[in-house]
């Protein structure tokens, strides 16, 4: 809005409620390692999870460690896949022919009394 608008900093900064220093340490930051490499792993997370929408983070960082070679923490890849809303797709249970149904389709025939 400053640019296009060429509204002042400072009232801009008062309507967002953010002070005028926070927005200029945000415009000069510089992007550390750490972050790029954050991003990367985004992005081998995303396409892993568009593979195998099934997978959790737990599993998704197993297949880091075995297909890619990299060792990382459960918790960096549990926060990355929070704010890239990297979520499994549970799948749904198998349930026995055993257990007792409260409406059977088949009832079979009592042949030992």
């Amino acid at each position: 809005e400053h640019e296009k608008y060429n509204y002042p900093i400072l009232l801009l900064c008062e309507i967002g409620g953010i002070a005028r220093s926070s927005y200029y340490k945000w415009l000069h930051h510089a992007e550390t390692p750490n972050e790029r490499f954050n991003e990367e792993l985004a992005e081998k997370l995303e396409r892993f999870h568009e593979k195998h929408p099934d997978m959790g983070y737990r599993r998704l960082n197993d297949k880091l460690r075995h297909d890619e070679d990299i060792q990382v923490n459960d918790k960096r890849i549990l926060r990355i896949c929070r704010k890239k809303q990297i979520r499994s797709n549970l799948k749904s249970r198998y349930n026995g022919c055993t257990r007792a149904s409260n409406n059977p389709a088949f009832i079979a025939e009592n042949i030992l009394n």
